[in-house]
């Protein structure tokens, strides 16, 4: 199993340390209602170093970018960052990333853990035109730091105005006495803050400079269980429960990043998704009495047929309900429809609802 450059210091500090996507990660420290509550009413900061980086660089950059993913990367600017995904040739998705423009010629692709090498050889063997491609994953640690104080506890780390970096744009910048880190405003928790990207050698005085500052502002180290929750309650898709190989992005309600003024893999056969519609779309849904949703629990309709199942699912902290996704038939996928879950022996009702779930 791989560490992190911050396995230890987790460990150190009482962690409940957990197997993910092959590396020893933090799941939670002091639980996962209280971290939850940090981040969205405080700042929490969280170890996410297990995600992968990939520096596509050279003329033929974004015409390789282009090519493999579903949004249009040409609409970027330098300090701008983008959510996508990566189409496979059968209609579903390799990954979810972001791709960041540092210049015309070099961008930076953030993957998911679990898909690092997927990734890799899918894009390399798309890699026709020769762009030049380079696997950082193994030597950049990424901390997000997340919450409504974000920007306060952290403004003395750096020379830049926090509060300029608008979301989904970056600076590369000072940072915590490091020169040249990416701090980013592309967070995965919907309450604002940043990502800091820098080398596995330089984490270890981030963390610790990032606990100094936010000190005073009661900011407390987050486990990937707080992570979760906070995702679902903005309706974010996480790969491997919401969208994997078989999901299209059109059935996942990512219309808004697959983009038909260009041509990328697979994205014909999207467009004749998008313009005569699919068969089952996902949906969020809250449960009407208590209850927890789990991944994989039926999803029933009003007459008893099994219609779905749940992807993702959770007692929601913020709402103090249950919560969860999951793909159902397209006639049942409007909000306000009444659904039920089947939870062990008992089948909970439900309803659609727009996401997401957590309005701020």
């Amino acid at each position: 199993m791989k560490q992190t450059a911050l396995s230890q210091v987790h460990e150190q500090l009482g962690a409940k340390m957990v197997p993910f996507a092959g590396y020893n990660m933090p799941v939670s420290y002091e639980g996962v209602v209280a971290e939850h509550e940090t981040v969205r009413k405080g700042v929490g900061v969280f170890d996410v170093s297990h995600m992968g980086e990939f520096l596509i660089t050279g003329p033929k950059a974004l015409e390789l970018i282009q090519h493999v993913t579903s949004n249009d990367a040409s609409k970027l600017v330098d300090g701008q960052a983008q959510y996508s995904c990566l189409p496979n040739a059968s209609g579903g998705i390799v990954d979810d990333l972001i791709v960041y423009r540092l210049d015309a010629e070099k961008w930076l692709l953030v993957v998911n853990a679990s898909n690092i090498d997927k990734d890799w050889d899918w894009i390399s063997k798309h890699n026709t035109m020769g762009a030049e491609m380079r696997n950082l994953s193994e030597d950049f640690s990424l901390l997000a730091i997340q919450g409504p104080k974000a920007v306060e506890a952290m403004q003395s780390l750096t020379s830049v105005d926090l509060s300029e970096i608008k979301f989904y744009t970056f600076k590369v910048a000072d940072f915590a006495g490091i020169e040249h880190v990416i701090i980013s405003a592309t967070g995965y928790t919907g309450s604002g803050g940043f990502e800091i990207y820098c080398k596995n050698s330089e984490v270890a005085q981030v963390w610790d400079k990032v606990m100094e500052a936010g000190a005073k502002f009661g900011i407390k180290p987050i486990g990937l269980a707080a992570r979760d929750t906070l995702r679902l309650e903005m309706g974010y898709c996480l790969y491997g429960n919401d969208i994997d190989d078989t999901t299209s992005p059109i059935e996942a309600g990512l219309g808004w990043i697959t983009k038909f003024t260009k041509d990328f893999v697979n994205s014909e056969a999207l467009k004749q998704q998008k313009e005569e519609g699919v068969k089952r779309k996902l949906i969020g849904f809250q449960l009407n009495e208590r209850g927890i949703p789990r991944q994989g629990y039926e999803i029933v309709s009003k007459d008893g047929r099994v219609i779905g199942n749940v992807t993702s699912g959770t007692m929601a902290p913020s709402l103090n309900q249950g919560i969860g996704m999951g793909y159902v038939p397209t006639e049942l996928s409007a909000p306000g429809t009444e659904i039920l879950i089947q939870i062990r022996k008992n089948t909970v009702p439900a309803t659609v609802v727009k996401l997401p779930f957590y309005k701020g």
